[in-house]
């Protein structure tokens, strides 16, 4: 896959129907012990998306076109210790909005900014889909609740 746009679509329409649509439910059975995985296939097009851990996490994401890698994404982070177990599933819901808005521009988190109830989500990087990096936040009232590091991009 050597066009930017159909990846960009593709991305955006793989994560909208795994995590940012299902959270955690959308798992599969995971190759690998203790992980979450999640998967979505169009035609040749295959997403996998390996992540440990829930408060604190870590994971890769990648996308294959027939059996040759092409892109992937690697991020950590989770919700700061403060958060309490009730604020974590409100900001995991949270998170999930805004990665449903993610953008052709750059597919491979949320937008640049969202906000509901009481909670801001914001996003920001640099680069392009060939090559990025990225730090997103969550604010819940104002505080911090939430921070994540990603960096990615095509494979060759």
């Amino acid at each position: 896959m050597t066009d930017s746009a159909a990846l960009a679509a593709f991305l955006l329409r793989a994560k909208r129907a795994t995590y940012a649509a299902q959270g955690d439910d959308a798992t599969v059975a995971p190759l690998l012990p203790g992980s979450r995985q999640l998967e979505y296939r169009e035609a040749d097009l295959f997403y996998r998306d390996v992540y440990y851990g829930l408060i604190k996490f870590a994971g890769l994401e990648t996308v294959h076109a027939g059996d040759v890698p092409r892109w992937s994404m690697a991020y950590a982070g989770g919700v700061l210790p403060t958060t309490s177990e009730a604020q974590m599933r409100h900001v995991y819901a949270f998170l999930r909005e805004a990665l449903s808005r993610g953008t052709m521009d750059a597919p491979f988190r949320g937008p640049a900014r969202h906000a509901s109830s009481g909670h801001e989500y914001v996003n920001e990087w640099r680069g392009g889909l060939e090559d990025f990096t990225g730090a997103e936040l969550i604010r819940h009232d104002g505080a911090v609740v939430y921070r994540l590091t990603y960096a990615g991009g095509g494979v060759r």
